[in-house]
């Protein structure tokens, strides 16, 4: 029942034959088109045993197609099946993390969010807090912030950390295509400062190893201003 009326609603979109009542119509084919009454196109079509269909009725004059109509919808039911296919489906993945995530599931987790971005879809990143972990929020906050610039490349933030309950979520959507290329002069100063982060972060799990979450996920507290204002940019 549903299909027999998609049909009929398709039918229902074009007039045929004496349904066009104008007084001109521009008949269009393989060969062009041209301008001529509206009788002598039926004459036409019912010349070559098919029929005038207005494909275009709100131009001037409408415009119209001799073909025979089972035909002719057939063709504008395939054009829409291939269009629908052709559609890319966003999804939203999701990526979760603790407050103290170490740098081995960061960067499974991180290498999966590229992997996402690059398909076209968007993630919702969030941190996790049980019980009394939602006392250190700031620290989830400069692993998403951390996380966000780490995907700068492949994606931009559509929402900044945001607490909600017991978690706190990032939503970063994918960039267009060709935007994910980095410049060289930009790849080098990632590699200089990923290795001054290393040494840095070696120093202070060296003396603080109680601290070893914040350490490794977020490079310190102080890293947090200048990953916001990185990403604000």
């Amino acid at each position: 029942m549903r299909q027999d009326n998609r049909k009929q609603n398709l039918k229902s979109q074009y007039r045929i034959n004496e349904q066009i009542r104008v007084r001109e119509v521009r008949v269009v084919g393989e060969d062009g088109s041209s301008v001529m009454p509206t009788r002598e196109a039926l004459d036409i079509a019912r010349q070559q045993g098919v029929d005038l269909v207005e494909i275009s009725p709100n131009a001037e004059p409408p415009v119209c197609r001799i073909i025979d109509y089972s035909k002719f919808l057939y063709q504008q039911k395939k054009k829409a099946k291939e269009m629908k296919q052709k559609q890319v489906k966003v999804e939203v993945k999701e990526i979760r993390f603790g407050p103290q995530t170490d740098d081995h599931d960061y960067n499974f987790k991180l290498k999966h969010a590229k992997e996402f971005l690059e398909e076209g879809n968007k993630v919702r990143a969030y941190v996790f807090f049980r019980g009394r972990s939602i006392l250190f929020k700031e620290q989830g906050e400069v692993l998403l912030l951390r996380f966000a610039n780490d995907l700068e490349e492949y994606g931009k933030v559509e929402q900044m950390p945001r607490l909600e309950g017991k978690k706190m979520f990032l939503f970063i959507a994918p960039k267009k295509v060709g935007q994910a290329k980095k410049s060289q002069q930009k790849m080098d100063r990632e590699r200089r400062e990923a290795e001054a982060a290393e040494a840095g972060k070696q120093s202070v799990a060296d003396e603080a190893p109680q601290n070893g979450g914040l350490a490794e996920n977020a490079k310190g507290f102080e890293a947090l201003a200048k990953l916001r204002e990185g990403i604000e940019d």
